[in-house]
This record gives structure tokens, C-alpha cells and sequence, in this order.
């Protein structure tokens, strides 16, 4: 089977690498975004998914504007009988989406979580299972008819850069399993009174308060390593855990000092931080901060 791959991200790649190893498939093309500056210098840098076409001699193509008719036009030539997209992160327009079948691999249960941050969003929930979507697309944001979900449990500690790994294994073997066996599969609607949309995560959504701590730590779990949690006053917590979720404090203050933590109260719960890293500083142990700032039992981390 001819198959175009769409897809930017690293884990994207993996993806890709998996149809290739697939000897009953063959990947045609590869559609990914455009090299991009990276680090202080700037260096133009190539997709994952770019270094990986080039290695096993796949055609690239990498439009600014999947959208333009010569880009369309272009790829309506190349025969195919499946076009995959893993984030790639442009809208398909109608005429490539009738070019062939378009199957989309999202990183949730869907309807729950269409948008950009659907990993995120799952631990900032606390959800306790999420899993991998393969739909049929169609011209809206992650609204086609799904052709199989793959679930799995979720730790209430686990990260999101270790959920990130364990989905991407998922969708790995979710898009063979849908390619070999894809007439075998009824897509099925899905109910758009049951969705909800996640957004495009920033660097603002990283601040933080000791207003509850199962909150705190939900947004550390999602938001490690970026952006990252901030207090207001810049200071960013770098390793925290959970002590307790029901107590009730004052707001920062600082209830235990141990030999290589501190406990710090919320409005509602505890949380336990090991390293923070203060504002134009480099990252350091928390006694070292508060040893550094004259802090102590009873007194306000900020």
C-alpha cells in the first residue's frame, strides 16, 4: 500500500518510522513543516520527520501553505491509498482530504480534548485513562468519524514527558493495526455534545499560587519542562510532589523544613518542593534558597 505522510513533531517521526519498517507499506512522500532558526545562533534546522525521509530516499515537500492550489495540484498527482497525518500542524484543505483516505492520530479519547494540547490537558484534569484517536478526517478541528481509540491508565505522578512516550507507542502501533485492517473498521461519529477543546499551551499558562495543592501539582505534571511553573514573583519551582490534598493553610507558608525539601502549605493541601530556580539563576537545591533568603518555618515561600 502508497501511503503520504503528514507530520512535524519528533514524535511524528517515530511514527513514520514504523510505517517504513512495514514492508507492505511504502511511504510515497512526506509532508512536513518548513526548516525553521533554531537556538541563539539560529541555525536552520530540519523536522525529524525531514532527517528521516531523506535517510530512506522518500520525496519531501515542505509548503508554507499546504492550502495554495499549485501545492494542492501537486500533491493530487501523487497516487496513493492513504495519506496519515500526525500533528503536522496545517489545516487540510477539501481537495487533499478527497485525494485519498485521511486518518489522523490525536492524543485523546475523543470527542474529550480536541485542539493542540490534549496531553496536557489530561493531566491537568487529573484524568486517571486517555489514548490515541484514529479518525477519518474531515474540514473540521478534530471532529471525524473515529475509526478505533486505544486507551490507557494514567499515574496520578506520571509526567507529561513520559505520557508523551507512552502515546506515541500507541499511535505507532494504532496506525499499522488501522492501515492493515482499515476495510475491517466502521468509523463511527462521534457526539459533538460530549467534546471539548484544549488551546495552543503559552508560556503564561506556567504561573502558579498555593490557592489548592492538587492543582499546583496537576499543572506541574503538565507543564514540565515547558513552560514550566512560576510563582508571581518569577520564582519557578523546578521539583515538587504532593504531600496531602484536603488540609487547610495559609497560602505559602512554609510548615516543615526536612534535610532535602520543605513543606509548603496551600489554601487547601501540601506540597513538598526539593529545587526551585530563582528569576536569572541557575536552578538549586530549595534549602539553599531559603538559607540564601533568611527563610524559615512559618514564614511565606515567594
Amino acid at each position: 500500500m502508497k501511503i503520504i505522510f503528514m507530520g512535524t513533531p519528533d514524535y511524528a517521526g517515530r511514527i513514520l518510522e514504523k510505517i517504513i519498517n512495514n514492508k507492505d507499506m511504502e511511504v510515497v512522500a512526506v509532508y512536513t513543516q518548513p526548516d525553521k532558526p533554531v537556538g541563539r545562533k539560529k541555525v536552520l534546522t530540519p523536522p525529524i520527520v525531514k532527517t528521516i525521509a531523506l535517510q530512506n530516499n522518500i520525496a519531501i515537500y515542505q509548503p508554507s501553505r499546504l492550502r495554495e492550489s499549485d501545492v494542492v495540484e501537486e500533491l493530487r498527482k501523487i497516487e496513493c491509498d492513504y495519506i496519515i497525518v500526525a500533528a503536522y500542524g496545517q489545516i487540510l484543505p477539501k481537495d487533499v482530504l478527497s485525494h485519498a483516505p485521511c486518518i489522523n492520530l490525536h492524543a485523546s479519547i475523543l470527542p474529550h480534548y480536541r485542539g493542540a494540547s490534549p496531553i496536557q490537558q489530561t493531566l491537568l484534569n487529573g484524568d486517571t485513562k486517555t489514548g490515541v484517536t484514529a479518525m477519518l478526517m474531515n474540514e473540521g478541528l478534530d471532529t471525524g468519524d473515529i475509526i478505533k481509540i486505544k486507551e490507557i491508565s494514567v499515574g496520578d505522578t506520571e509526567m507529561a514527558e513520559s505520557l508523551f512516550e507512552r502515546l506515541t507507542d500507541v499511535a505507532c502501533e494504532l496506525t499499522v493495526d488501522v492501515l492493515e485492517n482499515f476495510n475491517s473498521y466502521t468509523p463511527i461519529k462521534q457526539d459533538d455534545s460530549l467534546s471539548s477543546h484544549c488551546t495552543k499551551i503559552t508560556k503564561y499558562d506556567g504561573e502558579v499560587d498555593f490557592y489548592d495543592a492538587t492543582t499546583l501539582h496537576n499543572k506541574y505534571r503538565a507543564f514540565t519542562p515547558w513552560p514550566g511553573i512560576y510563582l508571581s514573583s518569577g520564582l519557578k519551582l523546578k521539583k515538587i510532589e504532593l504531600v496531602e490534598k484536603e488540609s487547610q493553610n495559609e497560602s505559602g507558608k512554609i510548615l516543615q523544613v526536612e534535610k532535602d525539601a520543605i513543606v509548603v502549605g496551600c489554601k487547601k493541601g501540601t506540597i513538598r518542593v526539593y529545587k526551585v530556580q530563582p528569576e536569572s539563576k541557575n536552578e538549586m537545591d530549595v534549602l539553599s534558597y531559603i538559607n540564601g533568603k533568611r527563610l524559615n518555618i512559618a514564614d511565606t515561600l515567594s
